[in-house]
């Protein structure tokens, strides 16, 4: 079985022998100008490596970034929209809202439809799916036939209403076939069927304008699996921490823009339950971004409506937060003498410039090694060599003689921008909707998360931290770990009250049905099949909703109680319920979840009277808030017995990663060799 997470800086492989138990890690540079190369590259190597017979793979699952980055750099196709009448400007007239009010030179999202590429249809399909006025299939007809005439190499189509009554659409696209086979089709109802009608145009039109990128990426990918030999179909993740075939993602591609990150949620979400954790804040932190997210009762927290470059993306997501903040974040002192870390990244090439690979300017990378927390000759294992004396000259170039600050404060200086914020992005998560987070353990992965996690818990208040065994290969080991899943929703404003149930019972039939047929596409056994349905509610002329988990049969016992939560959950989320105002269901949703094989990290016997090797070295550290720099042992992490207590301060070196264990913090490896350090200091103002 092998995971594969592609990164900015590293692609991450985690190989599972499913006759031995043997878990394997590795890290190969990523190809940012073909993903599938590092992809493909890497499998290889390790096959040969490990004398494999690709025969044998009985299982490969990555995360791509391929639809990311066509958004993030606006490499998509050549689009065009066909609307109802009197709508194609919706996307520009958006929300009307304003999430900076006062910067009034902020720019709007990049518009992603070509100039005189919008076309109008007649027809009208009302709020109760009645048809006011039919499609006029003449006007479609000639708005098909100009957007061919225009170069659009893909067609969104997105009509109102149309969630409720999908004639008009699925007829719009039978003409789009017979006028311009072959062009790339996205509906709005085969992709959302929810009202709101800005979040449903703006999901398809990402949808489409990634459709034929993805398509393109599909083919040759599978093409290059089939060249190694490997004979079974790969899988990729989706946005919401689930895998799926990786052909079907050739519809939906909007659902894998956050599929990368995601996977390292559901391998955190495994590693909690070994713990016995139920309340983590997962913090991923590699080369070139930070991506945080809550976990509460064992399960990730999941978003309907998140913004994908600045545009909705109405389809669910695991929530997280990202902020530009990672080990090739590079640091700079702005116009008004501020040190400024991130968002912009050295990323893979050049890399900080200890990497030797032509960066010339500042990251944070470079001002750990000077600091001594991360080794100044060889990273990786050993595998990678860096030069310290390329990371001194970056910072003394452009920073040191850009402010007042001498080497090490200026080191130090990076250090403590990029830890604040990377609390602000913990703050998101936690505080801003209603958590405490130092209730939770925050849990520590990516190649530099480990190396961040216990400063910047201490700024949390958060007082434990979890460090898995591989930290910097978690998220490909969590695409060993997932579930097929798929997500299907309804919208039918209809009041919570017992008249409503018969109603409500025939949508999750429909619902449970298309789930199913899903499912069989998937060739998913009947008793590998789990079912969670959610109602989003809301009080009567409220404008957002709160999803609750229900039980089934959905009778009136089981509508109590869901009304019952949504006023706990409103009172936790807004600070008030209001228990005598009726409540509203909005949507409908399910989870259809195909239960795949996983591997079975088995404990070993723990040691209690384990004792610590000897250090490699002793290293001298400046850790944030100290003044001076200290000596620190430093030690392999593989020779650490399950069992053995280590006192802050320690440096533990592997090779996806490096644990930095601060003073005033003890840590301890448990029987899964998880690292568990905790703040022996007092509480923190």
């Amino acid at each position: 079985m092998i995971g594969v997470d592609v990164g900015g800086t590293f692609t991450d492989f985690s190989l599972f022998d499913t006759q031995t138990g043997a878990l394997t890690h590795y890290k190969r540079s990523s190809t940012p100008e073909d993903p599938s190369k590092a992809i493909m590259g890497g499998i290889q190597e390790i096959l040969a490596e490990q004398q494999i017979d690709p025969k044998d793979v009985s299982y490969l699952a990555h995360g791509t970034t391929v639809a990311t980055n066509a958004l993030i750099e606006k490499k998509g196709a050549r689009m065009g929209l066909i609307t109802t009448e009197g709508f194609k400007d919706l996307m520009e007239i958006g929300w009307q809202r304003r999430p900076s009010l006062y910067d009034l030179r902020r720019p709007k999202p990049e518009n992603l439809i070509p100039a005189g590429m919008k076309q109008e249809v007649k027809e009208r399909i009302l709020h109760d799916g009645s048809v006011l006025t039919p499609l006029d299939e003449d006007s479609v007809r000639n708005a098909v036939r100009y957007l061919k005439a225009m170069g659009a190499q893909t067609i969104a189509v997105c009509t109102l209403f149309s969630f409720l009554n999908p004639a008009h659409e699925d007829r719009i696209k039978e003409i789009i076939d017979e006028e311009y086979p072959g062009v790339y089709v996205s509906a709005s109802h085969d992709l959302v069927a929810e009202f709101r009608e800005y979040s449903r145009m703006s999901t398809t039109m990402l949808n489409a304008y990634l459709g034929p990128v993805m398509k393109e990426y599909v083919h040759n990918f599978e093409r290059s699996v089939q060249e190694t030999g490997i004979q079974v179909a790969p899988y990729v993740t989706q946005s919401n921490g689930s895998i799926i075939s990786i052909a079907e993602t050739v519809d939906c591609p909007i659902k894998t823009a956050v599929s990368g990150p995601s996977a390292g949620v559901i391998g955190a979400i495994y590693i909690g339950k070994q713990c016995g954790l139920d309340k983590i804040i997962t913090f991923d932190m590699g080369g070139t971004s930070i991506d945080v997210s809550l976990i509460e009762n064992g399960k990730a927290q999941l978003s309907n409506d998140r913004t994908v470059e600045g545009y909705p993306a109405r389809i669910p997501m695991i929530d997280i937060v990202t902020v530009g903040a990672g080990g090739g974040s590079i640091a700079r002192i702005d116009e008004g003498g501020a040190l400024k870390v991130g968002p912009r990244s050295a990323g893979a090439t050049p890399g900080p410039a200890c990497y030797m690979r032509g960066g010339e300017l500042p990251c944070v990378t470079d001002a750990n090694i000077l600091l001594g927390k991360l080794n100044s000759e060889k990273i990786l294992g050993g595998k990678m060599d860096v030069d310290i004396s390329l990371a001194e000259k970056a910072i003394r170039t452009h920073i040191c003689e850009k402010s007042d600050l001498d080497l090490h404060r200026a080191a130090a200086g990076i250090i403590s921008v990029v830890n604040s914020n990377m609390v602000r992005a913990i703050r998101v998560v936690s505080v801003e909707r209603g958590y405490d987070p130092r209730e939770f353990t925050l849990m520590a992965f990516g190649g530099a998360g480990p190396l961040h996690a216990c400063e910047v818990a201490r700024d949390m208040g958060i007082r434990q931290v979890l460090m898995p065994p591989s930290p910097g290969t978690l998220c490909s080991l969590g695409l060993l770990m997932a579930d097929t899943k798929f997500d299907l929703s309804c919208s039918n404003l209809t009041p919570a009250q017992p008249d409503s149930l018969e109603k409500a019972q025939k949508i999750f039939q429909d619902l449970l049905a298309e789930g199913n047929a899903l499912l069989d596409k998937e060739h998913v056994a009947q008793d590998k099949r789990q079912y969670t349905y959610t109602v989003d509610c809301r009080y009567m002329r409220q404008n957002y909703e709160i999803p609750i988990q229900i039980t089934m049969p959905f009778d009136k016992a089981s509508m109590d109680n869901m009304i019952e939560q949504f006023n706990q959950e409103h009172e936790h989320a807004y600070g008030y319920c209001n228990r005598e105002m009726p409540v509203q269901m909005v949507n409908f949703r399910i989870s259809a979840i195909g239960v795949m094989e996983k591997p079975n990290l088995a404990a070993v016997t723990l040691q209690p009277d384990a004792k610590l090797p000897q250090p490699m070295e002793v290293r001298k550290v400046l850790f944030d808030r100290e003044e001076a720099f200290v000596d620190t042992n430093v030690y392999r992490r593989s020779d650490l017995k399950a069992g053995v207590t280590i006192q802050g301060p320690a440096i533990l070196e592997q090779m996806d990663s490096t644990c930095v264990i601060p003073p005033q913090w003890q840590a301890y490896t448990d029987a899964y060799h998880n690292i568990i350090a905790t703040y022996q200091g007092g509480d923190e103002e």
